[in-house]
């Protein structure tokens, strides 16, 4: 956990600082109220403290979303989120060693955040592609998913990684980050709200109407609710003002087994019968064009 994460991190029970606790059997972080939160070998830590209603993503899904990310298919919108970031931050629009920070903020201070969460981050990959684009900032991973975090925590050198439950108070300080990113993972506005910054910004990213449309009917995936965008601005609205909306779209050629790993890796993996899929992807003809379609949106706090 580098550093300057740990300092915004804050204890579930009591909400006071954490600190590392070396003992002999293990490494944890600690509160000065004695409340002790393991960090597992991987290197993420657990801060549920014990009420962890669901586990998140199971190993399976989590390792077909490595593999699907990391064939780098859906880097167009880890591309588009750096780009956003570093926009947010009135910085330049390169990734990498070109990213600087060349534009001050009000009164000649810079804009870049502190820090970077990613509510929902799954493997990390995502943020790891901001963390480059903003090399002053560090991250932090957040996860309801063990096999995630565990990927999570070595997705870049300047993350950290905490396993915990969305839907609950988030072990960060109020007014801790300065970008929040959420892709395609739950919203819990009235949190968001609290551990972001007032100039900080949130990212959203979620499925666009046409988002993988070739398979829904032929795989019989689930389908995007077309009541998405209302849902997500009612969740919002009330703690946020909306910012601007762009939609990224790439066609995706994939081979029958890319293909598998796609529908592995979401939400249609706990719908779909295994030997009717097989069946049916059996029949597809490669390359595979799949449109991936998303919308990324902007929010500022109220």
């Amino acid at each position: 956990m580098p550093p300057e994460t740990l300092r915004h991190l804050r204890c579930p029970i009591c909400g006071q600082p954490l600190a590392p606790a070396p003992t002999a059997a293990t490494t944890a972080l600690r509160c000065p109220a004695g409340h002790s939160f393991d960090v597992a070998r991987q290197g993420y830590v657990n801060l549920t403290a014990g009420r962890a209603p669901h586990s998140g993503d199971t190993p399976a899904m989590v390792a077909a979303r490595e593999a699907f990310l990391g064939a780098g298919h859906y880097d167009f919108i880890s591309a588009a989120l750096a780009a956003r970031a570093v926009a947010a931050a009135g910085g330049t629009t390169g990734t990498g060693a070109a990213a600087q920070r060349q534009a001050p903020g009000p009164g000649g201070s810079t804009t870049y955040p502190d820090l970077v969460v990613d509510a929902g981050a799954g493997t990390g990959r995502h943020l790891a592609a901001v963390l480059d684009a903003l090399p002053t900032a560090t991250g932090l991973a957040l996860d309801a998913s063990k096999p995630a975090l565990r990927r999570a925590a070595r997705a870049h050198p300047r993350a950290g990684a905490a396993l915990c439950d969305t839907w609950r108070r988030l072990p960060l300080a109020d007014g801790a980050a300065g970008l929040l990113l959420n892709v395609f993972a739950p919203r819990n506005g009235a949190e968001f709200r609290r551990v972001l910054r007032p100039d900080g910004t949130l990212l959203v990213v979620t499925p666009a109407a046409d988002h993988l449309h070739e398979l829904v009917d032929l795989l019989g995936l689930l389908r995007v609710d077309p009541a998405k965008e209302e849902r997500v601005a009612g969740s919002l609205t009330p703690h946020f003002t909306p910012g601007d909306v762009t939609e990224r779209r790439h066609t995706l050629r994939l081979t029958r087994a890319e293909v598998r790993t796609l529908v592995e890796m979401g939400p249609s993996a706990w719908h779909t019968d295994a030997d009717r899929l097989d069946g049916r992807i059996g029949t597809l003809v490669e390359p595979v064009p799949v449109t991936a379609a998303v919308r990324i949106a902007a929010y500022h706090p109220r």
